[in-house]
């Protein structure tokens, strides 16, 4: 099959496609023709893109996390999917991704595609979506009529954390670029501040939740918005320290991980219309080093996603 090979760890420079031989199904798995691969903008910086669990080294690797594709065999007594089924899913870190023409991954976490969504569309959700529903509702505990302020709200994450929590009956407040205002309040966001040219912590008050994809200043300054008992939910670089001086609210730093279920409610709302994946850009396999680059650029709206194969 044809791929995207990683032969040492680094930036898109390193992004070469070529042939490699079919991969090999372990017990659970199946075997999934990838007709898309969303793509993550900081993915090549990731010690998993380049290692087994244990810390092993498995170059060459395949990078992507993020499939839409059809079921084309499965391992002896697997259940709950079939051959020819049309999937999406987000695998595993630490075994070789989704930007290949096919990937052994672990059927547990295989849902039915979206049936309003095409192969592009569906590949863009998987990371995103459940990063944003497991940050609004299974660390943030988030409820109707509480307040939420959600960073980066234009990026991947954070146009579906608008959009779920709008859906939840919160009220909603976004920071973004002027340039995504429009798109953002089209989503659900109630109010929408410019972070260039405003500052969030002297706008926002008693914040019950927090949701930050930035990390750093933003990060920092994020704890003087929160009411008491509020919390900070991260999923930006390292692990949370939350100042002394601030008690009486919590920070909350985790890795988004592949839930099956979680999927499929999303593909209901996706197919209600109560939400909806925006598209950066879609770009064809052989030129994805172009898609990693152009990741690491500001100003994007939505998801950078690789057309594998129809």
């Amino acid at each position: 099959m044809k791929a995207i090979l990683l032969h040492a760890a680094g930036g898109p420079e390193q992004v070469v496609f070529e042939e490699t031989p079919d991969p090999v199904l372990l017990p659970g798995d199946a075997l999934v023709r990838v007709l898309a691969s969303g793509t993550t903008r900081n993915e090549l910086d990731w010690e998993p893109t380049y290692t087994d669990q244990k810390g092993n080294s498995r170059l060459p690797s395949i990078p992507g996390h993020e499939l839409c594709g059809v079921v084309e065999k499965l391992s002896p007594g697997v259940n709950g999917v079939a051959v020819g089924d049309e999937v999406y899913a987000l695998t595993s870190f630490f075994r070789n991704g989704t930007a290949a023409e096919y990937i052994a991954v672990e059927a547990g976490v295989l849902a039915p595609k979206p049936k309003t969504l095409d192969a592009v569309e569906a590949a863009s959700v998987p990371l995103s979506a459940l990063t944003a529903w497991q940050a609004l509702f299974d660390h943030g505990n988030l409820a109707a009529g509480q307040k939420v302020l959600i960073h980066g709200a234009a990026g991947g994450v954070g146009l579906f954390a608008v959009q779920l929590a709008r859906w939840k009956g919160a009220h909603v407040i976004a920071t973004a670029s002027s340039s995504s205002t429009t798109l953002v309040k089209s989503l659900g966001a109630h109010e929408v501040i410019d972070y260039k040219t405003q500052r969030f912590e002297a706008l926002v008050k008693d914040a019950d939740l927090v949701l930050d994809t930035i990390g750093g200043g933003t990060r920092q300054q994020s704890w003087k918005v929160l009411k008491r008992g509020g919390i900070l939910v991260s999923v930006a670089g390292e692990p949370i320290e939350q100042p002394d001086a601030l008690p009486g609210v919590k920070g909350v730093f985790f890795i988004v991980t592949a839930q099956r279920l979680q999927l499929i409610e999303i593909g209901k709302l996706i197919d209600q219309g109560i939400v909806k994946p925006v598209i950066a850009t879609v770009v064809p396999i052989e030129q994805a080093r172009q898609a990693f680059e152009l990741g690491y650029q500001p100003g994007k709206q939505g998801k950078i996603v690789l057309h594998v194969q129809d």
